[in-house]
Protein backbone atom coordinates (compact mmCIF):
# COMPACT_ATOMS: atom_id res chain seq x y z
CA UNK A 1 0.00 0.00 0.00
CA UNK A 2 1.28 3.20 -1.03
CA UNK A 3 2.09 5.97 1.80
CA UNK A 4 -1.35 7.69 0.40
CA UNK A 5 -3.14 5.07 1.08
CA UNK A 6 -1.41 5.20 4.73
CA UNK A 7 -2.11 8.76 5.31
CA UNK A 8 -6.04 8.07 4.05
CA UNK A 9 -6.49 5.12 6.45
CA UNK A 10 -4.95 7.67 9.29
CA UNK A 11 -7.42 10.51 7.92
CA UNK A 12 -10.26 8.04 7.88
CA UNK A 13 -9.80 6.64 11.64
CA UNK A 14 -9.13 10.39 12.98
CA UNK A 15 -12.26 11.30 11.53
CA UNK A 16 -14.06 8.59 12.83
CA UNK A 17 -12.05 9.16 16.34
CA UNK A 18 -9.08 7.55 17.24
CA UNK A 19 -7.99 5.51 20.23
CA UNK A 20 -5.68 2.51 20.74
CA UNK A 21 -7.51 -0.77 20.85
CA UNK A 22 -5.05 -2.77 23.35
CA UNK A 23 -5.03 0.17 26.00
CA UNK A 24 -7.46 2.45 24.46
CA UNK A 25 -5.43 4.94 24.63
CA UNK A 26 -6.11 8.35 22.71
CA UNK A 27 -4.38 9.09 19.47
CA UNK A 28 -3.27 6.20 17.39
CA UNK A 29 -5.10 2.80 17.02
CA UNK A 30 -2.24 1.30 18.18
CA UNK A 31 -0.14 2.69 19.90
CA UNK A 32 3.79 2.14 20.17
CA UNK A 33 3.67 0.16 23.60
CA UNK A 34 1.14 -2.03 22.43
CA UNK A 35 2.60 -2.53 18.47
CA UNK A 36 5.92 -3.38 20.63
CA UNK A 37 3.75 -6.34 22.18
CA UNK A 38 2.89 -7.73 18.66
CA UNK A 39 4.12 -11.53 17.69
CA UNK A 40 7.14 -11.23 15.89
CA UNK A 41 7.32 -14.26 14.63
CA UNK A 42 4.38 -17.01 13.90
CA UNK A 43 4.18 -20.57 14.93
CA UNK A 44 1.90 -23.88 13.77
CA UNK A 45 -1.47 -23.50 14.73
CA UNK A 46 -3.77 -26.56 14.06
CA UNK A 47 -7.39 -26.79 15.12
CA UNK A 48 -8.41 -29.51 17.31
CA UNK A 49 -9.41 -31.71 16.68
CA UNK A 50 -8.57 -31.04 12.82
CA UNK A 51 -10.31 -31.57 10.16
CA UNK A 52 -9.53 -34.92 8.09
CA UNK A 53 -6.81 -33.92 4.98
CA UNK A 54 -6.37 -30.29 6.70
CA UNK A 55 -2.84 -28.70 5.56
CA UNK A 56 -0.69 -27.60 7.92
CA UNK A 57 -2.40 -24.45 9.57
CA UNK A 58 0.14 -21.36 11.11
CA UNK A 59 -0.67 -18.11 13.44
CA UNK A 60 0.82 -15.51 14.85
CA UNK A 61 -0.89 -16.14 18.09
CA UNK A 62 -4.09 -17.17 20.29
CA UNK A 63 -7.06 -15.32 19.41
CA UNK A 64 -7.49 -12.95 22.62
CA UNK A 65 -5.98 -9.59 23.73
CA UNK A 66 -4.68 -7.53 21.36
CA UNK A 67 -4.92 -9.61 18.37
CA UNK A 68 -8.75 -10.30 19.27
CA UNK A 69 -8.95 -6.39 19.35
CA UNK A 70 -7.20 -5.90 16.08
CA UNK A 71 -9.51 -8.34 14.19
CA UNK A 72 -12.88 -7.42 15.50
CA UNK A 73 -11.40 -3.32 15.03
CA UNK A 74 -11.10 -3.94 11.59
CA UNK A 75 -13.75 -6.57 10.55
CA UNK A 76 -17.02 -4.69 12.81
CA UNK A 77 -16.00 -1.13 13.26
CA UNK A 78 -13.83 -0.93 9.40
CA UNK A 79 -10.89 0.86 11.55
CA UNK A 80 -9.35 1.50 8.20
CA UNK A 81 -5.52 2.46 9.82
CA UNK A 82 -5.47 -1.73 11.41
CA UNK A 83 -5.38 -2.97 8.25
CA UNK A 84 -1.12 -2.46 7.99
CA UNK A 85 -0.57 -4.28 11.64
CA UNK A 86 -3.08 -6.91 10.88
CA UNK A 87 -1.21 -7.91 7.34
CA UNK A 88 2.22 -7.58 9.10
CA UNK A 89 0.50 -10.26 11.52
CA UNK A 90 -0.28 -12.33 8.61
CA UNK A 91 3.18 -12.58 6.61
CA UNK A 92 4.47 -13.61 9.65
CA UNK A 93 2.27 -16.72 8.99
CA UNK A 94 2.84 -16.84 5.58
CA UNK A 95 6.89 -16.46 6.08
CA UNK A 96 6.16 -19.55 8.63
CA UNK A 97 4.50 -21.94 6.14
CA UNK A 98 6.54 -21.07 3.56
CA UNK A 99 9.86 -22.15 5.13
CA UNK A 100 8.38 -25.41 6.51
CA UNK A 101 7.01 -26.15 2.94
CA UNK A 102 9.96 -25.15 0.92
CA UNK A 103 10.84 -22.42 -1.57
CA UNK A 104 8.95 -21.61 -4.26
CA UNK A 105 6.36 -19.25 -6.20
CA UNK A 106 3.37 -18.81 -3.98
CA UNK A 107 0.22 -17.05 -4.67
CA UNK A 108 -2.23 -16.55 -1.23
CA UNK A 109 -5.86 -16.81 -1.62
CA UNK A 110 -7.64 -15.16 0.70
CA UNK A 111 -10.87 -16.83 2.41
CA UNK A 112 -14.06 -15.60 0.64
CA UNK A 113 -16.98 -13.45 2.54
CA UNK A 114 -20.50 -14.06 2.50
CA UNK A 115 -21.59 -11.12 -0.17
CA UNK A 116 -24.35 -10.37 2.44
CA UNK A 117 -21.40 -9.46 5.02
CA UNK A 118 -19.54 -7.26 3.07
CA UNK A 119 -22.57 -5.27 2.04
CA UNK A 120 -23.17 -4.84 5.20
CA UNK A 121 -19.59 -4.00 6.42
CA UNK A 122 -18.71 -2.19 3.51
CA UNK A 123 -15.33 -4.20 3.58
CA UNK A 124 -13.78 -7.50 2.88
CA UNK A 125 -11.54 -7.53 5.76
CA UNK A 126 -9.77 -10.82 4.86
CA UNK A 127 -9.15 -9.92 1.35
CA UNK A 128 -7.83 -6.26 2.22
CA UNK A 129 -5.31 -7.77 4.88
CA UNK A 130 -4.60 -10.65 2.16
CA UNK A 131 -3.78 -8.46 -0.56
CA UNK A 132 -1.46 -6.05 2.07
CA UNK A 133 0.03 -8.37 3.46
CA UNK A 134 1.70 -9.58 -0.20
CA UNK A 135 2.55 -6.29 -0.88
CA UNK A 136 4.53 -6.17 2.43
CA UNK A 137 6.51 -9.32 1.41
CA UNK A 138 6.70 -8.52 -2.32
CA UNK A 139 8.65 -5.21 -0.89
CA UNK A 140 10.84 -7.97 1.38
CA UNK A 141 12.09 -9.62 -2.13
CA UNK A 142 9.44 -12.71 -1.41
CA UNK A 143 7.97 -14.56 -4.69
CA UNK A 144 4.08 -14.14 -3.54
CA UNK A 145 1.00 -13.36 -5.21
CA UNK A 146 -2.23 -12.53 -4.21
CA UNK A 147 -5.66 -13.31 -6.34
CA UNK A 148 -9.12 -14.03 -5.19
CA UNK A 149 -10.09 -17.23 -6.46
CA UNK A 150 -13.05 -18.07 -4.21
CA UNK A 151 -16.64 -17.26 -3.90
CA UNK A 152 -19.32 -18.86 -1.43
CA UNK A 153 -22.31 -19.92 -2.91
CA UNK A 154 -25.95 -18.90 -1.73
CA UNK A 155 -27.17 -19.96 1.57
CA UNK A 156 -24.24 -19.84 3.98
CA UNK A 157 -25.23 -18.76 7.32
CA UNK A 158 -23.65 -16.65 9.64
CA UNK A 159 -20.85 -19.17 11.46
CA UNK A 160 -21.10 -17.55 15.32
CA UNK A 161 -22.57 -19.46 17.80
CA UNK A 162 -21.84 -22.63 15.39
CA UNK A 163 -20.17 -25.63 17.17
CA UNK A 164 -17.48 -27.64 14.95
CA UNK A 165 -19.97 -30.57 13.54
CA UNK A 166 -22.53 -27.55 12.58
CA UNK A 167 -19.84 -25.30 11.25
CA UNK A 168 -18.93 -28.30 9.11
CA UNK A 169 -22.69 -29.09 7.73
CA UNK A 170 -23.16 -25.24 6.85
CA UNK A 171 -20.07 -25.51 4.95
CA UNK A 172 -19.76 -28.85 2.72
CA UNK A 173 -19.65 -27.15 -0.71
CA UNK A 174 -20.56 -23.90 0.29
CA UNK A 175 -17.01 -22.50 -1.44
CA UNK A 176 -16.22 -22.43 -5.06
CA UNK A 177 -13.44 -21.50 -7.43
CA UNK A 178 -14.75 -20.94 -10.54
CA UNK A 179 -12.37 -21.49 -13.81
CA UNK A 180 -12.10 -18.21 -15.39
CA UNK A 181 -8.57 -16.63 -15.03
CA UNK A 182 -7.26 -19.99 -13.75
CA UNK A 183 -5.41 -21.34 -16.94
CA UNK A 184 -4.12 -17.53 -17.56
CA UNK A 185 -2.81 -18.02 -13.68
CA UNK A 186 -1.41 -21.09 -14.32
CA UNK A 187 0.51 -20.61 -17.44
CA UNK A 188 1.95 -16.98 -15.93
CA UNK A 189 2.99 -19.23 -12.27
CA UNK A 190 3.47 -22.16 -13.52
CA UNK A 191 3.87 -24.94 -10.18
CA UNK A 192 2.79 -22.32 -7.89
CA UNK A 193 1.70 -23.42 -4.36
CA UNK A 194 -1.34 -21.71 -2.90
CA UNK A 195 -1.53 -20.69 0.95
CA UNK A 196 -5.02 -20.25 2.11
CA UNK A 197 -5.14 -16.49 4.08
CA UNK A 198 -7.83 -15.61 6.75
CA UNK A 199 -7.73 -13.36 9.48
CA UNK A 200 -8.55 -16.04 12.41
CA UNK A 201 -8.94 -20.16 12.82
CA UNK A 202 -11.22 -21.61 14.33
CA UNK A 203 -12.37 -25.37 13.92
CA UNK A 204 -10.63 -24.87 10.58
CA UNK A 205 -13.84 -26.01 9.00
CA UNK A 206 -13.88 -22.76 6.73
CA UNK A 207 -10.52 -23.25 5.68
CA UNK A 208 -10.76 -26.38 4.99
CA UNK A 209 -13.70 -25.90 2.73
CA UNK A 210 -11.17 -23.56 1.13
CA UNK A 211 -9.17 -25.86 0.72
CA UNK A 212 -11.36 -28.55 -0.86
CA UNK A 213 -12.33 -25.46 -3.35
CA UNK A 214 -8.66 -25.07 -4.86
CA UNK A 215 -7.78 -29.08 -5.09
CA UNK A 216 -11.13 -29.87 -6.53
CA UNK A 217 -9.56 -27.32 -9.80
CA UNK A 218 -5.95 -28.77 -9.35
CA UNK A 219 -4.25 -25.91 -7.57
CA UNK A 220 -1.88 -27.34 -4.78
CA UNK A 221 -2.30 -26.43 -1.40
CA UNK A 222 0.37 -26.24 0.69
CA UNK A 223 -0.57 -24.27 4.10
CA UNK A 224 -3.17 -21.80 5.92
CA UNK A 225 -2.08 -19.09 7.42
CA UNK A 226 -3.81 -16.85 10.26
CA UNK A 227 -3.55 -13.63 11.87
CA UNK A 228 -4.55 -15.56 15.21
CA UNK A 229 -6.14 -18.72 16.54
CA UNK A 230 -8.52 -19.87 18.89
CA UNK A 231 -7.48 -21.55 21.72
CA UNK A 232 -9.79 -24.53 22.53
CA UNK A 233 -10.51 -24.66 26.35
CA UNK A 234 -10.57 -28.20 28.40
CA UNK A 235 -14.02 -29.07 29.01
CA UNK A 236 -13.89 -29.23 33.12
CA UNK A 237 -16.59 -31.42 34.83
CA UNK A 238 -18.43 -30.25 37.62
Amino acid sequence: MSLRGDLADAWHDLIVGGRCVGCERPGRLLCRGCHAELPQRARPSPPTPAPPGIVPAFAAGPYEGILKQLVIGLKEHQLLGLRRPLAGLLALSVLEAMARTGPGPTVLVPVPSRPASVRERGLDSTAAITSRAAAMLRQRGVGVRHHQLLRTRPGVADQAGLDSRQRQANLDGSITCPTSGIRTLARSIPRARFIVCDDVITTGATAREAQRALESVGLRVTAIATVAATQRRPHVQM
